[in-house]
């Protein structure tokens, strides 16, 4: 057996594990939302310090917003989108059937 091999069936293993695709779903959300900001931020040519300045967090928080390290809150978010002179957009979606 490969290492990609034993990486594939543990992945397997543990995506069916109670929680865990959820789990996943919302690390992908945070990682993405810190992607975003990430690129915003450079866009102005901020460093993170800049943007916590801004945002009124700690350059910590927001490495770690970036980073997809937590999953950030709607206040958060709106603080975030201030700064960057952004709008905070949720909404649901209807998934498409199995028809």
């Amino acid at each position: 057996m490969t290492g990609q091999s034993d990486w594939r069936e543990l992945r397997e293993r543990r995506m069916a594990e109670p929680g865990a695709a959820e789990a996943y779903e919302a690390a992908r959300i945070a990682y993405e939302l810190g992607k975003t900001v990430r690129q915003m931020r450079e866009a102005r040519a901020w460093s993170q310090s800049d943007l916590a300045r801004e945002a009124g967090m700690t350059q910590s928080a927001v490495a770690r917003f970036e980073a997809g390290g937590t999953i950030p809150t709607l206040p958060v978010l709106e603080r975030l989108a201030r700064a960057l002179d952004a709008e905070v957009e949720v909404r649901l979606t209807p998934r498409a059937s199995a028809a």
